[in-house]
């Protein structure tokens, strides 16, 4: 007598951009085969390190079994550094850098300067949200109501992630897989060479782009 294991799907988890949740990434269409889930931003400890916090984060994972990952900005970092430590069958970054040496030139001025340390907590206040709102919706015109995809904002948060991603070394590897908009100003696509480009893609093309993402997407994974 034969039997048949029904096919499980594979476990795919997804870290959305710095203080956004999975709204910015929900016009997404995933192939059947996955299991979705989201792992929702923590809020750091005070003074907690970066791999202290990456292994909070990854305690979401079920690593007893295959799975794969998918990160979006500041959550591809995310991605990357949990693939180092529990390795994953496949990690797709959109919007995202693989190595410190794809920092733009903003970001690296920050780093030698250490601008994001010395900026206040209290900076990152409502009132300040809203004018980066509107200067974003200068610069991408199809997204009047981006702070609704900009849920956490929690000040200690970030600040203390833009300090991660200043602060941020790491060596490319070559079983990431980089997805990137070719209008993208937060990470520039000309310091990288993803393996697909979504052509007018700002850093808001998982959104603004789905369709396309989408269809890289189900050929990927």
């Amino acid at each position: 007598m034969l039997f048949f294991l029904p096919n499980i799907p594979m476990n795919l988890y997804i870290i959305s951009g710095l203080g956004a949740d999975f709204k910015v990434l929900e016009k997404l269409e995933f192939p059947p085969q996955y299991q979705i889930k989201f792992i929702d931003w923590l809020i750091p400890q005070p003074n907690e390190s970066f791999d202290s916090y990456i292994h909070r984060m990854a305690e979401k994972i079920d690593t007893t079994k295959e799975f794969c990952l998918l990160g979006y900005s500041f959550g591809g970092i995310l991605a990357q550094e949990i693939h180092q430590r529990f390795p994953a069958q496949k990690v797709i970054i959109l919007g995202s850098i693989q190595s410190h040496h794809e920092k733009s030139k903003l970001i690296k001025f920050g780093y030698y300067s250490r601008i994001p340390k010395l900026i206040p907590e209290k900076f990152f206040n409502e009132k300040n949200f809203n004018i980066y709102a509107k200067l974003r919706h200068l610069i991408d015109t199809k997204n009047p109501k981006i702070l609704a995809y900009f849920t956490v904002r929690n000040s200690y948060y970030l600040k203390w992630s833009i300090e991660q991603i200043a602060n941020w070394k790491h060596d490319k590897s070559p079983d990431i897989i980089q997805i990137m908009g070719d209008k993208d100003i937060v990470f520039p696509i000309r310091n990288s060479h993803p393996d697909y480009i979504i052509k007018g893609g700002t850093h808001l093309f998982p959104l603004t782009k789905a369709k396309e993402v989408s269809k890289i997407l189900q050929k990927i994974l």
